[in-house]
């Protein structure tokens, strides 16, 4: 069975379904409250357990109500949870999320809470974990000297996914880029990298050439499916048609498929398909782990098995 370590936030989400995006000033009146499971990188070791990959977590939660019930709900989806560990001082991390109930466009904002304790120190604990897995899947809601730790003490294939885009523009990226082999952001986390915006395709495939140390760069670009960048070559992904209701933890299923599928030894660009694929079918219900897919849901699909 593939082995994914997954090293990353574990949240609490919020969702309020909105009839638009409140711009600055603006009050609305949303819809009743849910409260799901979640945080990219619980979502994104879920999205791989569903498909069949053995996971483990690496992660921190509060003493508190919802890091009792996030360490349970992982643990139902078979992810190994041992390095979930609770920290006394601070609450378990927060995402407020408002859903456009028309387009299933979400805004989010995230209160890390106890997510910035995961330290280094941790990641050093769990090196035998990080080394022996054959993917380990990283994103940026943690301490970026975390992110930079769990990759050096990686032993497999290194896929980072750099969100939320890092707010210090001033931030050097070329060391943890070294360190990672495919790097999966999409396209205002790519200009957030490259430090200028990307109007068109061409833009982002140009963007994504520029950066030096991963061996692929997979630009996801929602409703226009994902972009491959390997080297010299380029490829387009063309996304599936379905009719989106909530587009919340999309990225993550992504992320997810495609450390499944690269820990299964698929190629790169089919990989890539398959991660399309879950990505689309997790648009079409409402949550973030409620709407992860399953392996079977994702072969239905693509209109095969992988």
């Amino acid at each position: 069975m593939p082995m994914i370590a997954v090293v990353g936030s574990v949240n609490l989400d919020l969702v309020v379904p909105v009839p638009h995006h409140p711009v600055p000033g603006e009050t609305v009146l949303g819809g009743a409250l849910a409260e799901h499971p979640g945080g990219k990188g619980g979502n994104q070791a879920v999205a791989g357990a569903r498909l069949g990959a053995q996971v483990a977590m690496v992660g921190r939660v509060g003493a508190d109500q919802a890091g009792t019930f996030l360490r349970a709900a992982l643990a139902r989806e078979g992810v190994d949870v041992q390095r979930v560990l609770t920290d006394e001082s601070a609450p378990t991390g927060r995402a407020l999320i408002a859903v456009d109930r028309a387009s299933g466009e979400n805004s989010i904002i995230v209160s890390p809470g106890a997510n910035s304790a995961l330290s280094s120190e941790h990641c050093a604990a769990s090196g035998a974990l990080l080394r022996d897995a054959d993917v380990v899947l990283l994103q940026q809601e943690i301490p970026y000297a975390t992110v930079e730790a769990a990759a050096r003490l990686a032993g497999g294939t290194v896929i980072l996914n750099p969100a939320p885009a890092a707010a210090d523009h001033r931030t050097d990226h070329s060391h943890l880029l070294g360190m990672v082999d495919i790097l999966v952001p999409n396209r205002t986390e790519l200009a957030a990298l490259v430090g200028h915006p990307l109007p068109d395709l061409h833009a982002v495939a140009d963007a994504a050439r520029t950066l030096r140390g991963p061996a692929a760069v997979v630009v996801t670009l929602g409703a226009d499916g994902a972009l491959l960048c390997e080297e010299s070559a380029v490829l387009l992904i063309p996304p599936f048609p379905v009719t989106a209701v909530d587009t919340t933890a999309a990225g993550d299923s992504f992320c997810g498929t495609l450390a499944c599928a690269i820990a299964e030894g698929i190629p790169l660009h089919e990989a890539v398909r398959l991660a399309a694929a879950a990505a689309a079918l997790t648009t079409t219900h409402p949550g973030a782990q409620p709407s992860l897919p399953t392996r079977a849901e994702v072969e239905k699909l693509l209109g095969h098995a992988f």
